[in-house]
Parts: structure tokens; C-alpha cells; sequence
């Protein structure tokens, strides 16, 4: 999953996943879009981008800090 984010003019707020990648995809790959469809459900969700090599970098953002909170 790799994307580059549509996001509105700032302020917004983003919420930063890491993981470090193991030998074969162990249910990630699924559990990842799961997730991603459930925050693009909440109120003030506004994108999501992803980068994944050795490390795996996720970037959700928000509208504002009580929308992550909410999440």
C-alpha cells in the first residue's frame, strides 16, 4: 500500500505508525486496509499515505487532535 496524501491547506494533524517488516506479510497487508477503513469512517479524517521497504512508515491525517483522539 503506497500513496501520496490529498490534504487540505494546514493546520491539520498527523499520526505517525512504524513497523519494522518480518519474513512474509502475517495477516499485515489486511489488518492495514482494515484499519485504514475504519479511521476514513471518523469524523475529521481527511487521508492516509504509506511507505514500506524495511520499515514500514504510516501517516494518517487528522482534522484535529480530538479527532484522533475520537479514533
Amino acid at each position: 500500500m503506497s500513496s501520496v496524501a490529498q490534504t487540505p491547506r494546514p493546520p491539520y494533524f498527523a499520526l505517525i505508525f512504524t513497523s519494522v517488516r518480518t519474513d512474509g506479510d502475517n495477516g499485515h497487508g489486511e489488518t492495514a486496509q482494515q484499519m485504514l477503513e475504519l479511521a476514513s469512517e471518523q469524523p475529521g479524517f481527511l487521508d492516509f499515505e504509506s511507505a514500506r521497504q524495511e520499515i514500514e512508515i504510516s501517516i494518517s491525517y487528522w482534522a484535529s487532535q480530538e479527532a484522533i483522539t475520537a479514533w
